[in-house]
């Protein structure tokens, strides 16, 4: 292999004009007309549209016939009204409020809520007192509870959150942070909201506020979409290297707030058509298949769903790459299963170093965290990459295309491109 590996790097360095095309498409999966690739306004179902037909643009073949794998599943969608007021204010969706992605079907009411203590974590017999007290006091009105989470650090702050935890399951709770939001995306719903807001939103001094809240939810019977392509070999083979990423992100939290899903995984996205554009005109020893996933955000869904129904033989997969968060590299990038696949690792890591692509791969064992997992579960070998650098944001709105840097897209793909090579050439 490594006598491979050496003649290979000897080839002339790609073209490094992908990423010209890569910021367009992630601008595009960006724009509000996707609405944030989730269950709202249908924009997971727009972007796996906007990738068949890209696919499809390309030259790309398709199984069946068809770029789409359909499958259904259970999620928790927001696409209705989102009101949060204290004290007359209006709050920000997004910006100053989220609500857990779990939040009831229909919430509306006011509140007279109550901030929790620092002492009160310590005395269950006090916060007992406290809820009867809040009840007794604001019997024409409901009562919840507000836990600073600015204020209390290490085993103060889990001790905030377990109590936090079951007081939702009787009543609607506030969490205050000074740190950023982070979405997510529930298959389930709970009794009572659960909201969390910026402390710089309002004034945390006071011991009560008035809370105005309005949840709109819906739990719906999804149906999502795989998108899947591939190039044949040059001569007729049974073997694939399979690249993978997943489209769809968090959607939006009513009409008002988006999440665009730069970063996570617009951008993977992106390099995932960029390469499979590579291979229509430099077809490889092996088929060479794409797979952008729906339903990763929800629990690796679209993954797992095709790992149960694969559309040839999972035990005919040279290797898989999973591409999620794509959009920077300035700090280089991480592997994960680069322990359980040591020799496929230094092939990749021989290749950088030599070619100087990014400044540092770093090692990861093995994790549940994206779509190459249900893969490895079946025993096909598979890395997932993930780019780290200066852009931080991750589940929240200001996940964006103007905040990437795209500082590594091209390296990224010259380095994916020959580790191809390496792994499919060695047969």
């Amino acid at each position: 292999m490594y006598r491979i590996l050496s003649s290979l790097l000897l080839l002339p360095l790609l073209s490094f004009a992908q990423v010209e095309q890569g910021r367009l498409t992630v601008q595009k999966l960006c724009s509000p007309e996707f609405h944030g690739r989730g269950y709202v306004n249908g924009g997971d179902s727009i972007a796996a549209e906007f990738l068949g037909k890209e696919f499809e643009k390309m030259g790309c073949k398709f199984f069946k016939n068809s770029p789409f794998q359909a499958f259904d599943f259970k999620v928790n969608a927001f696409s209705g009204k989102m009101v949060c007021t204290v004290n007359g204010r209006q709050l920000i969706p997004g910006k100053e409020f989220v609500v857990d992605p779990s939040c009831p079907m229909f919430y509306k009411d006011s509140l007279k809520v109550y901030k929790i203590q620092t002492e009160d974590l310590f005395n269950g017999k006090r916060i007992r007192n406290k809820i009867g007290e809040a009840a007794m006091s604001s019997s024409k009105t409901a009562v919840g509870f507000a836990f600073r989470y600015d204020l209390w650090k290490g085993d103060t702050l889990k001790m905030a959150r377990e109590l936090a935890k079951n007081l939702g399951y009787s009543m609607p709770v506030i969490e205050i942070f000074d740190t950023k939001f982070t979405w997510s995306v529930s298959q389930e719903q709970s009794r009572f909201p659960l909201i969390q807001i910026q402390s710089s939103a309002f004034d945390c001094s006071e011991d009560s506020w008035n809370f105005h809240i309005e949840v709109n939810a819906k739990t719906i019977n999804h149906t999502a979409r795989n998108v899947i392509a591939y190039i044949p070999a040059k001569k007729k083979s049974k073997k694939y290297f399979v690249f993978t990423a997943h489209y769809d992100h968090l959607g939006q939290m009513g009409q008002e707030a988006y999440f665009p899903g730069g970063n996570d995984n617009a951008s993977g996205t992106a390099l995932l058509l960029e390469i499979a554009r590579y291979y229509t005109k430099n077809p490889s020893n092996v088929n060479v298949v794409f797979i952008a996933f729906a339903g990763e955000e929800a629990g690796l869904l679209g993954s797992e769903y095709y790992t149960e129904h694969p559309l040839f033989p999972l035990t005919n997969i040279e290797f898989l790459f999973n591409l999620d968060i794509m959009g920077s590299g300035e700090e280089g990038a991480t592997v994960v299963n680069a322990t359980l696949f040591p020799e496929q690792f230094e092939v990749l890591k021989s290749i950088n170093e030599k070619q100087q692509l990014l400044p540092k791969i770093g090692v990861r064992g093995a994790a549940a965290n994206s779509d190459h997992y249900f893969f490895t579960q079946k025993g096909v070998p598979a890395f997932f990459m993930y780019t780290m650098g200066t852009n931080k944001h991750y589940h929240d709105v200001d996940d964006t295309y103007e905040e990437l840097s795209f500082s590594k897209f091209n390296a990224i793909y010259q380095l994916l491109i020959d580790f191809e090579k390496v792994i499919s050439w060695k047969r």
